[in-house]
């Protein structure tokens, strides 16, 4: 044997090297896949903006959604350091006097169907305390108001509010004074003011009590509000990372021919799809921001906001920060178990198996189930974890009616045969590939869909939070009522409301307290019954007078109430003196003994009235101790501001004069809080709709760029293809829309039925579908100038 020298002994083969670790192998691939979405050229860019435009309107959504618990928060702080100190569990407790003390009477108005707050006030010393946001007492005949008070205050045309608040500005209130921007508010000096007057002493501000607590119903309602409006920027923010796929299946060929298996390009494409979420979310931040400076000037609804408390939550900005990026690999992975990648530049798919409807049910089947689980909701007694089970409920129908929709519209696309050349150019596009035109209008389905629900629960809920006043808006549309107007100047004030410009009648009275005379015991009571004067035809309409003439009197019986009948008849004696007025020294008025007895009525507030009532000519209504005036108005509505002119007239005669607009409905102001925040979701998601449909247009239009512009050359009209763009996109919606109605009525049934209501109304649906046709009309047309650049003959280039 022959012993080879080391020195030229072959050199030892290399060791192969080995594979990496899987966890490794997983950060390489999602590496790559980001490193492909951020330098994949032009084609790439535009590809991983969409996706990130997409994502970060939901994200500024979510952000926005999630800053609202904070908004209420320093809202309602805001709102209770104004109020004023309470020191008894009364309201109407008077603080005691003090140099800080403060008079002050509440002279809120309305403005053009807009509330002006107010008060009038008056220092009781050298020191009086300031509500929040003032920095000086105003002085008599001076004010202080809210920078949207003193911008109306300047606008020109609102002459009619200047004449209102004749009061010099010296001042703005400030922030911390403010519920919100837009918010239109005074606090006005007077020299004047005393409690007589129906002034209240106050000495300090900030109410430390909580305020009552929502209703069970009205708890429910809220939290269907926010799943109803949330669930849709959730489907929206899923569609957005699918952009641009058919692309990205193509370039992932490409990585099958060099030897990447199912698996890696799985993975890169997960990888592409997180860096857009990720830059969606930093999209999403900076939309959020620079529309949090503008937020201040944007009202909605009458409702606006401080950009300050625009400020999200930590916890729901961390969960959006981690469930955006984790949603984005998740539907990427999801989506491309349905599609086998081949090399050599091509995409293979397996043969075409029909969408499975049976597991599309089960989704809202099983939201169902969770509603029958969860139990009917009282209105009376609240389980705090059933609303709980009613939105998991809800979140499962509402996508379980996404789901459904892809089923839909491929069933119904199969079935589309001829036509005109633009019907079978779309038909033939949704036949190839519904599934981008679905998912661009589940969010529309959604939306619509949640909004038919919750119109059928405020319908079912409407009785239990609108009051039927017995008020008759026929007979007068407006009423007053004031203290402070007595003697001569309450029958000259009723004059001065007959004179206004558009007033067609006033019930006008003068009303005061009639008692028997005599000497009663501490335990006895002293029979009492209201006095009103006025014209026969004021008497008229509070008691079925039929012959009357000015002298008159009469003594009036509350209908169907045999005690109180018996109470006026003992204190109004005809022939016999009664006592006009309390305290002091009161008027001694004998009742005629020819005076008629006459039965009651209601008057426009819904009011029997009874008692003695008494023609001007029976009684000197100046001369009564203790009157006060009330005045029901029926004015023209044909007179341009005729409600504006009668609430001057009733500002002049007295600032503090309870004047109300007279409305056969009341509605609770929590239930209708929660309807305006209703709206002001709506519309935000309605844009957020939009703006996100627009992008998906664009993006399916940009993928069809050269089969646009090899039609055109071919000699196929550009009207034709916009045409076919249109039924492409009016397909989809009609049978989402169908789903939507469909579905909202069941789901708005099933509510329904858990808080114990009936449904009042199964014809809710029309204006939401209407909304959803137009918004999809207005994305069509503004997604037409870019099909026409896209069919030019440029874009027959290819690299």
């Amino acid at each position: 044997m022959t012993l080879l020298d080391s020195r030229t002994a072959p050199p030892a083969a290399p060791e192969s090297p080995k594979p990496p670790a899987r966890g490794a192998a997983v950060l390489r691939d999602l590496g790559l896949g980001v490193r492909f979405a951020a330098a994949g050229g032009r084609e790439g860019w535009i590809r991983t903006l969409l996706t990130a435009v997409g994502v970060g309107l939901g994200v500024a959504l979510l952000l926005l959604a999630s800053s609202v618990p904070h908004l209420l928060d320093e809202r309602n702080a805001r709102e209770q350091a104004r109020s004023e100190t309470q020191i008894s569990d009364s309201p109407d407790t008077n603080a005691p006097k003090s140099d800080s003390s403060v008079l002050r009477i509440n002279t809120t108005t309305e403005y053009h169907d807009r509330t002006v707050a107010g008060y009038l006030m008056r220092p009781d010393g050298s020191t009086p305390v300031l509500p929040p946001g003032v920095t000086g007492f105003p002085g008599a005949d001076e004010m202080v108001v809210s920078p949207a008070l003193r911008q109306l205050l300047a606008e020109p045309g609102n002459e009619l509010l200047r004449e209102r608040l004749p009061y010099g500005i010296t001042g703005t209130i400030g922030d911390a004074g403010l519920r919100s921007p837009g918010e239109l508010l005074y606090y006005a000096g007077s020299d004047t003011l005393t409690p007589a007057k129906g002034g209240h002493r106050i000495d300090g501000y900030g109410d430390s009590r909580e305020g009552d607590p929502l209703p069970p119903l009205l708890i429910v309602l809220t939290v269907l509000v926010c799943v109803v409006l949330l669930v849709p920027v959730a489907i929206f923010i899923a569609t957005a990372v699918r952009f641009g796929g058919d692309r990205r299946d193509r370039r992932l060929a490409a990585l099958r021919l060099v030897g990447a298996d199912i698996r890696t390009t799985r993975r890169i494409a997960a990888g592409e799809a997180m860096f857009g979420a990720l830059l969606g979310l930093l999209i999403g931040l900076v939309f959020f921001l620079v529309g949090r400076l503008f937020v201040g000037s944007v009202e909605i609804w009458d409702v606006s906001a401080f950009p300050a408390d625009l400020v999200p939550d930590p916890r729901l900005a961390l969960l959006i920060v981690v469930a955006v990026p984790l949603t984005a690999i998740l539907v990427t992975l999801v989506a491309m178990r349905s599609v086998v990648i081949e090399p050599l530049g091509v995409v293979r798919r397996g043969r075409e198996r029909g969408r499975r409807l049976w597991w599309r049910l089960l989704m809202p089947l099983a939201g169902l189930a969770v509603f029958g689980f969860t139990g009917r909701i009282s209105a009376y007694e609240y389980a705090p974890e059933k609303p709980f089970g009613i939105a998991a409920g809800t979140v499962l129908v509402l996508v379980g009616l996404a789901l459904l929709l892809p089923w839909l519209v491929k069933a119904c696309v199969n079935r589309l045969r001829g036509g005109p050349v633009p019907w079978q150019l779309a038909t033939r596009r949704l036949q190839l590939s519904s599934g981008a035109a679905s998912r661009a209008v589940s969010g529309v389905t959604v939306a619509v869909a949640g909004a038919i629900a919750l119109q059928m629960m405020f319908a079912a809920m409407n009785a239990d939070f609108n009051r039927m006043t017995g008020q008759d808006p026929t007979r007068a549309q407006f009423a007053g009522y004031s203290e402070d107007v007595t003697g001569e100047a309450a029958t000259s004030a009723i004059e001065r409301f007959r004179a206004t410009k558009g007033v067609d009648v006033v019930i006008g009275s003068v009303e005061a307290y009639a008692s028997k005379p005599g000497d009663y015991a501490d335990e006895d009571v002293q029979p009492t019954t209201s006095l009103t004067v006025g014209t026969c035809a004021t008497l008229r309409e509070l008691a079925r007078i039929d012959a009357c003439e000015d002298g008159d009197t009469f003594v009036v019986h509350p209908p169907g109430d045999k005690d109180m009948t018996a109470w006026v008849d003992e204190t109004a004696r005809k022939g016999k003196v009664v006592e006009i007025g309390s305290g002091g020294k009161p008027m001694r008025w004998t009742l005629p003994a020819d005076s008629p007895t006459v039965q009651g009525r209601k008057d426009p507030m819904g009011e029997t009235h009874y008692g003695i009532m008494a023609t001007t000519g029976a009684v000197d209504a100046g001369k009564l101790p203790g009157a006060t005036i009330s005045v029901q108005i029926r004015v023209d509505r044909s007179v341009p501001d005729v409600a504006e002119y009668v609430r001057n007239t009733a500002a002049k005669v007295d600032p503090g004069m309870r004047f109300v607009t007279l409305d056969s409905v009341e509605r609770d102001r929590q239930y209708a809080s929660i309807q305006t925040g209703l709206q002001v979701g709506a519309t935000a998601v309605l844009l957020l709709i939009a703006a996100s449909m627009l992008v998906s247009q664009l993006e399916q239009l940009r993928e069809r760029r050269r089969l646009l512009s090899v039609l055109v050359a071919f000699g196929t009209r550009r009207s034709t293809l916009g045409w076919s763009v249109l039924w492409q996109t009016a397909v989809p919606v009609v049978l989402g829309l169908a789903v939507a109605v469909a579905g909202g009525l069941g789901l708005g049934a099933a509510l329904a039925w858990l808080i114990e209501k009936q449904v009042a109304d199964w014809w809710l649906f029309w204006p939401m579908v209407g909304a959803g046709g137009a918004l999809i009309a207005l994305v069509t047309l503004l997604s037409l100038p870019p099909l026409w650049r896209l069919m030019r003959p440029e874009g027959l280039r290819t690299e």
